[in-house]
């Protein structure tokens, strides 16, 4: 039986580095500093969640029924992986804002295609967004 080889270390708590590959069949030793695959060090529910993320083409709705689980949990679980994988996850705020200035912009582009305003008043508003 194989086991999954450990991503962090049990004393401190830092990430492990791969130092020795070995080949089962001919025994051949490599000792080196590998680089380890970024899924590797995820444990097995954030790996499970990842399989089904994928499965489901990353649709939210379909993993909800998938999983059995709330829109806010596939998000939590999603931000989890996000973290996991050394990402930042953007506060809601900064989702907001961005979600807000979006919106504003599509204002100012609806405004200009009914010739409300003017291109260069148009570029200026976007601008300053």
């Amino acid at each position: 039986m194989k086991y999954k080889a450990p991503g962090k270390c049990p004393v401190c708590g830092e990430k492990l580095s791969i130092t020795k590959l070995s080949c089962p069949k001919c025994t051949t030793t490599i000792e080196g500093d590998f680089q380890p695959c970024e899924f590797c060090r995820l444990p097995d529910e954030d790996l499970e969640f990842i399989r089904v993320f994928i499965k489901c083409r990353g649709n939210i709705k379909d993993v909800e029924k998938e999983m059995g689980i709330s829109y806010p949990t596939v998000r939590g679980k999603l931000d989890t992986v996000i973290k996991g994988l050394g990402y930042e996850v953007p506060s809601k705020e900064l989702v907001k804002e961005k979600t807000a200035k979006i919106a504003a912009r599509n204002e100012i582009l609806e405004q200009l295609s009914k010739g409300e305003i003017s291109s260069k008043e148009a570029t200026e508003q976007i601008k300053n967004l």
